[in-house]
């Protein structure tokens, strides 16, 4: 046995408590830090069966991904479902650990079991801690008249934003040179004759996240019909270590194969739930490369078209976000069942378990809860 202090202490030491959303509420729930631990249960939800699996096993502890009182409350009454929950945990001496957000970015976290769940083979992080803030550079080049309306736009799509500044721009004269052939129908100029126009030069940064949008932008407002423009990666200047935290993650497969067959190899990878999963995309459409993101993943979705992924596996995608994502032609949709994608990470956090308890020498049980929590439990096909 060893001290619930000690075992909050591992969970806590690889999902640093720090890392959670500011909005979230992880750590321990209820439980005496100087109780004995015996036997630890490993859920996604603290449901109310999942409880009464704990009791009739005898667990001192349960560890779950999802919170219990995730919003404020003003008492833990029986009278109310979470009440009963606590109620019957404090009554039987079973401690509630929650590992939430800030198990999903770390290594060996939920995004990360996932990618390997699906066959990721080397998983790196999608959207790093502070990645909204990198920046990409536009340089696009355009008659001087019309550079106004340009500027304009982009910033208006969220480019030029430094600090505690906006609109900000850079713009050089020069000459642009082209000559019009075949079916082209050019702003300036005649057919097979070069063309020397004035033409602005002009630049503004952009985080990344942005860069779809900022691009539409521009390709609106710029007159001509083959706009010219660069996207050039802002480096840092001091040589930065790979990122091992952030959301989702993307990496290659084994072997290439189509779609149809990655959402069967997804099926088999996830426990069984009636959600079952859904596919939007062509059944015959290659796939090497993989983006995934646990839990409710549509935030990540502008993410996913600035990258190469030729499809993103993740849940709870809304119907207008799904099909507005599709409509860019970007990578093909997997949205499979919430509680299913998170509890690849149970087995994880499992075996890091054993082997900090076999360190110490402590002779402790563990299990993953068999209890399937997902909130469906039919469908009519």
């Amino acid at each position: 046995m060893l001290p619930l202090s000690d075992v909050t202490a591992l969970v806590d030491g690889w999902y640093d408590p720090a890392w959670a959303a500011p909005w979230d509420a992880v750590g321990l729930v209820c439980g005496d830090p100087a109780q004995q631990v015996a036997k630890v249960l490993l859920a996604v939800d603290p449901d109310p069966a999942v409880v009464a699996e704990a009791l009739a096993w005898g667990a001192d502890l349960i560890v779950c991904h999802h919170p219990l009182l995730l919003g404020a409350v003003h008492g833990v009454a029986a009278t109310t479902p979470k009440g009963r929950v606590v109620h019957g945990l404090v009554r039987a001496g079973v401690a509630l650990l929650t590992a939430h957000t800030n198990a999903d970015v770390p290594v060996d976290g939920v995004n990360e079991a996932l990618a390997r769940a699906v066959g990721i083979l080397d998983p790196q992080v999608l959207l790093g801690e502070g990645d909204d803030e990198d920046l990409e550079k536009l340089v696009t080049f355009v008659p001087h008249a019309h550079a106004d309306a340009v500027r304009r736009a982009v910033t208006d799509a969220g480019a030029g934003a430094i600090g505690d500044y906006d609109s900000c721009t850079f713009t050089v004269q020069g000459e642009g040179r082209f000559r019009p052939i075949r079916d082209a129908r050019p702003l300036l100029g005649r057919l097979g004759e070069v063309e020397v126009v004035p033409e602005s030069r002009v630049e503004s940064v952009f985080p990344r996240r942005l860069r779809r949008r900022v691009l539409t932008a521009l390709l609106a407002a710029h007159p001509y019909e083959e706009v010219a423009y660069d996207v050039l990666q802002l480096a840092s200047p001091l040589e930065a270590p790979a990122r091992t935290r952030g959301h989702g993650r993307i990496g290659r497969l084994e072997a290439p194969t189509t779609l149809r067959e990655f959402a069967e190899q997804v099926r088999t990878s996830l426990p069984a739930t009636e959600h079952g999963i859904c596919v939007s995309g062509d059944p015959d459409r290659p796939v090497r490369t993989v983006a995934v993101g646990s839990g409710a993943g549509d935030f990540l979705l502008e993410t996913v078209l600035a990258t190469d992924a030729d499809v993103y596996v993740t849940s709870d995608l809304r119907h207008h976000r799904a099909g507005e994502f599709r409509d860019h032609d970007g990578a093909a949709l997997v949205d499979v069942a919430h509680w299913a994608a998170e509890w690849t990470w149970l087995p994880v956090l499992e075996r890091k378990l054993q082997h900090a308890f076999g360190a110490r020498g402590a002779t402790v049980e563990t299990r993953v809860s068999a209890v399937v929590t997902d909130p469906w439990t039919f469908r009519v096909d």
